[in-house]
């Protein structure tokens, strides 16, 4: 069984994300680790981390990640901008690492006024440089799938392949599937047919024993749309059935599924608590039908 989580906010200190988490009934969680919306960054003290730390141990959870500023793009031809991403970057790891995390989740970066194949380029010299300077570390950096809104780059899983087979420690790295970014992107997950399709060319391209988690997110914009818009599970174009097929895929068991749906109420009720009990009704289901199969 995946192991279900969501992102969660740290106001008020990081063990409250752990918290949270626990509060819900779920497994796993992501955080910021600093506002997501600066390049400064507070201080993490050796209590945040240890508090933080024992909060995972005492609910459970296991596979907690990070995700990184959206500020930070390593595939900027401007010099100033793709430096000052690179140090952000290796902060973001070496925050990670201390408060005992498996992965940063990185928006691979967009290309702006440059071109496709010179962002690629910059992203795995960017990583390169990233690795170098945090040697040793356990928290491992996660590409994920983007929807490819303007020049992003990483909405084609070939992009992916590509930064992978550029840097030079391509076994530090790993991928986060976005549920809604690769719908966006073009590619179909509604019918089992579909589904297994799109995992399978993902399995040709990259091979999918390099994913290392998934966020589940359903899309308020169609598909091929390229537009980045999460909605709650089954209230978007994609549905319920893609996340039957993904929950009940035995290839992903025991890996995290977190949630990035919007923080709202509706009847009283926290929403991540409605999106995390239809998802586990759609394993219920699935399994009370004796119809599971293998994808």
């Amino acid at each position: 069984m995946p192991l279900f989580g969501s992102h969660l906010s740290i106001a008020g200190g990081y063990y409250k994300a752990a918290d949270a988490a626990a509060q819900l009934d779920m497994q796993t969680v992501q955080i910021f680790t600093k506002n997501n919306n600066q390049w400064r960054a507070k201080p993490l003290t050796d209590e945040d981390a240890e508090r933080f730390k024992s909060a995972v141990e005492k609910a459970g959870l296991k596979s907690c990640c990070a995700h990184n500023s959206y500020l930070i793009n390593l595939g900027s031809a401007n010099v100033e901008l793709f430096e000052k991403s690179r140090d952000a970057m290796i902060i973001e790891l070496e925050r990670a690492e201390a408060l005992g995390l498996s992965g940063v989740v990185m928006h691979p970066g967009s290309f702006v006024e440059d071109t496709e194949a010179g962002g690629l380029k910059r992203i795995a010299k960017g990583i390169d440089q990233v690795h170098k300077a945090t040697k040793g570390f356990r928290t491992e950096l996660w590409l994920e799938t983007t929807a490819g809104q303007g020049t992003c780059l990483g909405h084609r899983f070939e992009h992916l392949r590509e930064i992978i087979d550029r840097v030079k420690q391509p076994e530090l790295l790993g991928v986060c599937v976005d549920t809604c970014h690769i719908f966006a992107a073009g590619y179909p997950i509604g019918t089992e047919e579909e589904y297994r399709s799109t995992f399978q060319e993902f399995d040709d391209v990259i091979g999918l024993d390099r994913i290392r988690a998934f966020h589940i997110n359903d899309s308020k914009k169609p598909c091929g749309s390229r537009v980045d818009r999460h909605d709650h599970i089954g209230e978007g174009h994609l549905g319920l059935e893609p996340f039957r097929h993904l929950v009940n895929d035995p290839r992903f068991d025991e890996l995290p599924m977190y949630l990035e749906t919007k923080k709202e109420k509706r009847d009283g009720v926290e929403m991540d608590a409605v999106n995390l009990k239809t998802l586990q009704g759609l394993i219920a289901k699935k399994k009370r039908s004796g119809t599971r199969k293998s994808s």
